[in-house]
């Protein structure tokens, strides 16, 4: 069976109770349960890791790169000096959306440029919790399974086949 991995970063475990005039009330746990739900009807599975340091979230990408069809990142802060958690995202040979639950270019000048952001196959923002399900709807497009090959049609009209 397939995986998404579903990454946090830094003060997203505490979501809910952190800041939820910005953030939002959803939890993490709601959110990782979302998420599931969206990517199931491809019999993908969801593996979450949320870390507040950066070298958790760097050994996560490493460890999943090959066992999963793509990822959904938010990184929190770390979108704006996250050097190593680019690089190893620039790795990640599948495709990945950067998700923030707030928009971050409606908020304090710092926030408005991600180092990662040049490197990820979408970008969602400003749409609290519900942005991560955009964002697996958004994978699944990405990681479109191989079509059908196309049915052979015949005339059953009269007169020759054209050459």
């Amino acid at each position: 069976m397939s995986a998404v991995l579903l990454l946090n970063g830094p003060n997203l475990g505490v979501l809910g109770r952190r800041e939820p005039e910005i953030y939002g009330t959803d939890t993490l746990a709601d959110i990782e349960k979302a998420v599931a739900e969206e990517v199931r009807a491809r019999g993908w599975q969801v593996v979450s890791v949320q870390h507040d340091g950066e070298g958790e979230l760097v050994g996560a990408i490493h460890r999943h790169r090959d066992a999963t069809v793509g990822a959904i990142v938010n990184p929190g802060a770390l979108m704006i000096a996250g050097w190593s958690l680019r690089d190893a995202l620039a790795s990640y040979p599948s495709p990945w959306i950067e998700v923030h639950l707030s928009n971050v270019w409606a908020r304090e000048q710092f926030r408005h440029d991600s180092v990662i952001a040049p490197l990820a196959s979408g970008v969602v923002v400003g749409l609290g919790a519900f942005g991560y399900r955009l964002a697996a709807q958004a994978l699944m497009h990405l990681c479109a399974e191989p079509s059908e090959p196309a049915a052979i049609t015949t005339s059953t009209r009269g007169g020759p086949a054209p050459a």
